[in-house]
């Protein structure tokens, strides 16, 4: 068989421009630069970020797959917004998956370098949380920690299935298991709901090992409410909780 051949010098610079167009593009819809429900002006993208349509066409398509815009009758694309509804629902459906996958993983048992590496997790988390009042700095490595966590427990399952589902459902806007952390960073209780959160983390860890099925998924399932919390503060005090989209949040 033929090797694939090397892509093309200007194929990885499309490539390139693509995705920093992307991530540019997903800045400014969830800082409110893009106001929820307009339309938006490719030309004026273009002029904005300094790149070609192509590249520019590429991200508006990735964000709508992303469920951050939606594509217009007529062409083109409008920044989305959702219902307290929509969010709280994207969440509930992620605990759900998290809960079956902790299940599955307790009843076929789960390899030791995994759950070693689990355990590694938490023990960083642990670290974290030792000092009585957390920083920017530590709230930006709990985010990476937990997110860390949680694709082990996903990886657990051993179902490559649950795992696409899982991907899938923590890419939905607002659904990933520290969408909302961010808004415990500016709570008085921030250090305190965290070590709940990392409680349940240690208690699911405990169930799975012991083979408890049905108690590692109601743990999982309680553990997503702990973002369910956070979502009814942020839309409700939008003012003293600046998180990133929580603009594009509509009340019930």
């Amino acid at each position: 068989m033929r090797p694939d051949p090397a892509p093309k010098p200007d194929d990885a610079a499309g490539s390139s421009q693509a995705v920093k167009a992307q991530l540019r593009l997903r800045e400014m819809v969830l800082a409110g630069e893009l106001p929820g429900g307009a339309r938006i002006a490719e030309l004026a993208l273009v002029e904005k970020l300094g790149v070609s349509r192509t590249p520019i066409r590429a991200a508006l398509m990735r964000l709508e797959q992303e469920g951050l815009l939606q594509a217009l009758p007529n062409g083109g694309y409008a920044v989305k917004t959702f219902s307290e509804r929509d969010v709280a629902e994207a969440i509930e459906l992620r605990g759900t998956v998290e809960g079956l996958a902790a299940r599955l993983a307790a009843e076929r048992g789960v390899a030791a370098v995994v759950l070693a590496e689990a355990r590694q997790c938490l023990r960083q988390i642990d670290a974290l949380l030792q000092p009585p009042v957390l920083g920017d700095d530590a709230f930006t490595r709990y985010v990476a920690l937990n997110a860390q966590f949680h694709a082990l427990l996903g990886e657990m399952a051993d179902s490559p299935f649950l795992t696409r589902e899982l991907d899938r459902i923590t890419h939905l806007p607002f659904a990933s298991p520290s969408g909302f952390v961010v808004v415990q960073a500016h709570s008085p209780a921030a250090r305190d709901m965290l070590v709940v959160a990392q409680d349940q983390h240690q208690q699911v860890l405990d169930a799975i090992e012991r083979r408890e099925g049905g108690r590692a998924e109601a743990i999982m399932r309680e553990h997503s409410r702990i973002a369910q919390r956070n979502l009814r503060e942020a839309v409700t005090r939008p003012q003293v909780h600046q998180m990133p989209g929580v603009q594009l949040i509509r009340r019930r």
